[in-house]
């Protein structure tokens, strides 16, 4: 308990949206931990804002899990893992309760991030002791099983709960599907702030999307004709057609609840939106 506490006190959080952001980061690095014990990686590639977040210092937080698998696998079943997940809470005296969820009917929103042919179930941790210094927390982890492919991977070190190695994506492909997400989520009144923060820590750092690997994308969640190439030219027209529908209040709101400096999105508006397309980089 007192490591854990450590961890949290590492973190120097100022109220208690802070507190529950550490926690939350702290249990998905030992969900993590877990799945490397089951040589979950040889199979699979982290992706998504936890893994922009935990292995390339995105400084924002975020909630869930993403993985995709390396080979397209419709057969594959996370709950394998499930022990493994288990035992690493336990050795920190903490219980997990993981269930599977049962497939349902979602809505245009959801459709294209929460497809049929993946894998996901949901992690609730709570104290095996009586002096709690974690809330209820629930995260989501998915495997995508029938990826697009053609995105490469690299192995990057995680230091807590101790030194291990994760297969992620590199930042390019990571930058890809950030970019699908961002063009082509189905808003409705969700609009996330975070697809947006992240496009701008992107470009701050200089690192070009991988158009293939974005292409691929496109064309297996029906955004794009298979028999039509794509160039940089056509990503930004996209882009620019996204930036004119976006409500940036609705963005800002958002990602309030994951950053700490607030004033980085008080600039945010339209025009610097469209302006930012001019640092977009393909590969």
């Amino acid at each position: 308990m007192d490591m854990l506490k450590s961890w949290i006190e590492k973190y120097k959080p100022t109220n208690q949206q802070e507190l529950f952001n550490a926690k939350r980061e702290i249990v998905q690095e030992i969900i993590l931990a877990g799945l490397w014990r089951g040589s979950f990686f040889k199979r699979a590639a982290f992706y998504g804002g936890t893994a922009l977040r935990v292995l390339y210092g995105l400084d924002r937080y975020s909630e869930d899990l993403d993985f995709s698998l390396l080979k397209k696998n419709s057969d594959f079943d996370l709950l394998l893992y499930k022990k493994y997940i288990i035992e690493e809470f336990k050795l920190l005296n903490l219980e997990v309760i993981i269930s599977s969820k049962e497939k349902k009917k979602y809505s245009a929103i959801d459709s294209a991030f929460l497809k049929d042919n993946s894998d996901w179930t949901f992690l609730n941790i709570r104290d095996l002791k009586k002096d709690r210094i974690f809330p209820d927390i629930k995260i989501k982890i998915e495997v995508d099983r029938n990826p697009p492919l053609g995105f490469e991977c690299e192995s990057k070190a995680l230091r807590r709960p101790y030194v291990f190695y994760i297969n992620s994506m590199t930042k390019e492909n990571l930058f890809a599907g950030k970019m699908h997400a961002l063009l082509f989520r189905k808003w409705g009144k969700n609009v996330k702030g975070r697809d947006w923060y992240d496009l701008l820590w992107y470009i701050s750092r200089d690192i070009p999307v991988n158009l293939s690997h974005f292409r691929q994308r496109a064309i297996e969640s029906g955004e794009w004709d298979k028999d039509k190439e794509m160039n940089k030219t056509d990503l930004l027209t996209l882009y620019h057609e996204r930036v004119d529908q976006l409500d940036v209040g609705m963005a800002k709101s958002d990602i309030a609840r994951f950053i700490t400096d607030h004033k980085r999105i008080e600039v945010w508006s339209c025009d610097l939106f469209h302006a930012t397309a001019d640092h977009i980089r393909v590969v």
